[in-house]
């Protein structure tokens, strides 16, 4: 009896059954679709026409197919470089290498068999996928079509494999070894038969299953056979017939005509193993895009954390980090979902991750978003980067939830100034410090070498409209080219700005080419600085074009440290890489003596900004001293900017954590200020809603604003005084009270230091709780790490569950004046504010130049809630005065300057860089804080 019928009804009925599974993948994620790749060299037409069965199939069944031709002349090197893109590319789950390989040169087809990745190897041909199943592990690997397809075709027959004879023809790695192994692990006694076996007929007569792929024309006979056996026949081969147009017809291994007399059931030629194939093929594809699925579920980590072994006292912070071994970097971002073709490694324990997960993830849900914030600080900080570490720590090593932080890029200036690094601290560290304190990935570096090239443009082009007419200006500006001048795209786009619908330059008129060339820029307007990542406080006030050659064309300029340039804001808000470049193009750098803003698409360099930054776009992986993962991406100045790290990590980490997992980021400085601003700059542009606000707070802090000492390095805590305390605790009052403003739930986390007794920490968390805390913990995650903070872990785990109502301070469509001043009152506790009269200018230009919509980011003193910071716990009774007002509008807001705003550091007597060295034996840094 012929299988012929019943193999087209078994593969038609694996095509509908792939094609529902197919559908109910793109249930899961609408986004997803099956990948297939088939590369072939040269263009033989047999594999012309197999390629295209398979083509048609996979589109039928709804998997992505895609035809890799490389031409004759590809070399060995080349087709591997070919697969190797294939097995990096996340969107491909199958790769067939189709044989022969047709080309000119010597292609070795084990080594090109063997590159394709054993998870995409749906041929099953690879070494690992042929050794597992060898060893019967046939649940994990990938099965060889062929022989996949004839046990298919086998079971249809319905009979049982088990305990039957079968003999196999032929032992090629493609059908005949695998096809031994395969009924071998089905519990069938087999004999592989080959050109040297004695006796053929006799060991086919013998068989009760026979499978035959020797390549050889009809060479089975029907006397061979034994009566009621199955035959598959796997052999194509081609004999000539003179009645067919071709001269020649298609014929198996088996002598079809014969053995149809004693076999049971028979396989013809062709229709038979053929179409099996390709089905089996198309299965293991989606089996292999099911795989994928399963094991890339969105918040789906199989994460392993680092076992602290804490010692008391505590070492200092380089020694504690160099005491961790950290998980190698591509490790911990396949742990938490990410794709290798992803991450692009910087060494092994930083990596960045692209954009394109994004596109990837868009469809999954987000989970709970948490800000890290304090009090109005001590100058030596509360601790809020190490309570971001350690509660991160907390959550995913001790509460094993999907957990991120969040955190700023940290300036190199501090680090070799007076502060020293800035990873968190104790036990709650982001890894290796050296690492984070130092160069990072570069990011720093790109926007210093962006920011100042923007600098050079400016006063170059002050310059030459200074020195040329406006037609030699003119025509160096679009310049001939083969006999004729062009405008470039940035050109034309000014073209448009300024209404001038033309895009030949000779057709421009003598008004239209003076006001496309000339900017006539007002140099007392300049507002873009200089910059570098160093502090150097002779940089704040400079001269420059003092050489002969800029032909007395001098002006006073100044620098910033980098972090305080408009392209970090710009880096840290940002949503995409096209939102950069738009952003980077709006950067307003200066005034025309028209009244007409100059920005950069002005100065016709926001295109090469962009490329500058292409890679400081994309987040910064590392990780926490117990392995939980961290981003590290932007710094901007928390006074003059926003002082948050950026929108794209927090969005990134949000759909990789799961609906209910965390993503922790820090806000610069106190609540009145970072917080503020991550409310009502970075969640409006991001779009994110906050869960919660931990607000850390320490005894030593609330004490200086009940009346007690300034704190200092010196600072000695044995103050133990109650009424100090209680009295500065209307400092986390008001700050609790700011949070609430916004109608989030507030959880306050006292970081306790080794001199704080017990009654001072418990009248701090009566208080916070009496005053409108959702809860108030103690933290000792400094010298425990997470541990230390697994109270303070499960109150935020609460609250995030609690009812909120988030909502904005202001509305941006007030009047500038408004927004200063309902900032003012609501959170500083102002009664009112002063604009002086360079402010009060800029508020009538910028609201003329169409910038009055900008959300407000205020640039004041950190250490009080008032303008003078020697004014501690809640000042009241004053008036706010505003010097003066900015903008950043490539960034998207207006900083208001609250008194004098110095924008780069000064080294102190004895900088931090007399104890940094490397030992050159061990290539480690040392005296990193």
């Amino acid at each position: 009896w012929e299988i012929d019928h019943r193999s087209f009804c078994v593969h038609r009925q694996v095509r509908e059954r792939l094609k529902k599974d197919v559908a109910q993948m793109k249930t899961q994620d609408p986004n997803f679709r099956p990948g297939l790749v088939v590369l072939q060299v040269g263009d033989r037409d047999d594999s012309n026409l197999y390629i295209s069965m398979k083509l048609k199939a996979a589109a039928e069944i709804g998997i992505n197919a895609t035809h890799l031709r490389l031409p004759k002349t590809a070399t060995e090197d080349e087709v591997l470089h070919s697969i190797m893109e294939v097995n990096e590319n996340s969107a491909i789950h199958g790769l067939i290498v189709q044989l022969p390989l047709d080309s000119i040169h010597k292609i070795d087809t084990e080594k090109v068999t063997n590159i394709v990745a054993p998870e995409k190897d749906v041929d099953g041909l690879t070494c690992i996928n042929a050794g597992k199943l060898s060893r019967g592990d046939l649940g994990d690997c990938f099965i060889p079509c062929t022989p996949n397809g004839c046990m298919e075709l086998i079971r249809q027959t319905g009979v049982s494999v088990a305990g039957k004879r079968a003999v196999v023809i032929g032992r090629s790695k493609i059908v005949g070894a695998p096809m031994h192994d395969l009924l071998l692990w089905n519990h069938a006694t087999v004999t592989t038969c080959h050109s040297k076996t004695a006796d053929l007929a006799a060991e086919v007569g013998r068989a009760d299953i026979l499978v035959v792929g020797i390549g050889k024309a009809e060479m089975v006979k029907g006397d061979w056979v034994k009566k009621g056996a199955v035959v598959i026949d796997c052999g194509i081969n081609h004999i000539p017939d003179e009645t067919r147009p071709s001269g020649k017809r298609v014929v198996g291994d088996v002598h079809y005509s014969s053995v149809k007399e004693q076999a049971g059931f028979i396989t013809p030629v062709p229709g038979g193993v053929g179409p099996m194939t390709v089905a089996m093929l198309m299965q293991n594809t989606v089996l292999s895009a099911k795989r994928f699925l399963e094991s890339h579920q969105p918040g789906k980590w199989s994460i392993t954390y680092t076992k602290l072994i804490l010692q008391k006292p505590v070492p200092s912070d380089i020694v504690i980090s160099r005491s961790c071994v950290p998980k190698p970097i591509d490790r911990l971002a396949t742990e938490v979902g990410l794709l290798s073709d992803e991450v692009e490694l910087y060494g092994k324990t930083k990596a960045k991750v692209q954009l394109d997960i994004i596109s990837r993830l868009r469809a999954q849900p987000d989970g709970k978003y948490v800000v890290v914030t304090g009090i109005t600080p001590t100058p030596l900080g509360e601790g809020k980067s190490t309570t971001t570490i350690g509660l991160v720590q907390a959550l995913g090593a001790h509460m094993k939830l999907n957990v991120f932080a969040c955190v700023r890029q940290p300036s190199q200036g501090p680090t070799f100034g007076i502060k020293g690094g800035a990873a968190g601290g104790g036990y709650s560290q982001v890894i290796p410090m050296e690492e984070f304190n130092l160069h990072l990935t570069g990011d720093i570096h790109a926007i210093t070498a962006a920011n100042n090239l923007v600098a050079a443009a400016i006063d170059a082009r002050l310059f030459h409209e200074a020195t040329q007419t406006d037609k030699a200006l003119y025509n160096r500006l679009v310049p001939l080219s083969g006999g004729q001048r062009t405008f470039s795209p940035i050109q034309i786009n000014r073209l448009k700005r300024l209404g001038i619908e033309k895009t030949d330059p000779t057709t421009l008129t003598e008004e239209e080419i003076t006001r496309f060339a000339r900017l006539d820029m007002d140099p007392d307007s300049i507002t873009w600085h200089r910059v570098i990542d160093t502090n150097d406080r002779f940089l704040r006030k400079i001269t420059i074009g003092q050489s002969p050659t800029e032909k007395g064309h001098t002006r006073e300029a100044q620098f910033s440290i980098t972090v305080a340039s408009e392209i970090m804001a710009v880096l840290a808000l940002t949503s995409s890489l096209k939102d950069m470049r738009q952003r980077l193009a709006k950067m307003v750098v200066a005034t025309s003596r028209s009244g007409q803003p100059i920005t950069t698409e002005d100065l016709g360099v926001s295109g090469a900004l962009t490329v500058l930054m292409r890679d400081a776009i994309k987040p910064n992986l590392m990780q926490t001293l117990e392995g939980t993962p961290v981003f590290v991406h932007a710094g901007p100045f928390a006074n003059i900017a926003h002082g948050n790290s950026s929108v794209l990590a927090d969005k990134i980490a949000l759909k990789l954590v799961g609906p209910e997992g965390f993503v922790v980021t820090e806000a610069g400085f106190g609540a009145d200020i970072g917080m503020e601003k991550f409310f009502n700059i970075k969640c409006r542009y991001s779009g994110l809603r906050p869960h919660v606000v931990v607000l850390v707070a320490t005894v030593r802090a609330l004490k200086m604003h009940g009346g007690g000492p300034t704190v200092s390095i010196l600072y000695n805590s044995c103050i133990k005084k109650l009424q100090l305390l209680c009295k500065g605790c209307s400092n986390m009052r008001k700050q609790v009270e700011n949070a609430r403003h916004f109608g989030v739930p507030v959880v306050v986390a006292v970081n306790a230091f080794k001199t704080d007794t017990e009654s001072e920490l418990d009248l701090i968390c009566t208080l916070a709780k009496e005053v409108g805390a959702f809860d108030a913990v103690r933290c000792s995650h400094w010298a425990e790490g997470g541990a230390g903070a697994v109270a303070l872990g499960q109150a935020v785990q609460r609250a995030s569950e609690a009812p909120s109502d988030f909502k904005f301070l202001y509305d941006v469509e007030l009047p500038i004046a408004d927004k200063i001043r309902i900032i003012a009152q609501k959170i500083y506790g102002a009664d009112d504010i002063e604009l002086l009269p360079d402010a009060q200018h800029k508020v009538e230009l910028y609201t003329k130049q169409g910038f009055g919509n900008l959300p407000i980011c205020m640039a004041k003193t950190h250490l009080s809630l008032s303008h003078e910071a020697d004014k501690k716990g809640v000042p009241t009774g004053f008036v706010l005065p505003i010097r003066d007002i900015r903008a950043s509008v490539g960034a998207g807001f207006l900083y208001p300057l609250v008194g004098t705003m110095p924008t780069i550091p000064g080294l102190p007597t004895r900088p931090c860089f007399y104890d940094i060295d490397l030992d050159p034996e061990t290539e480690q840094v040392n005296g990193l804080f």
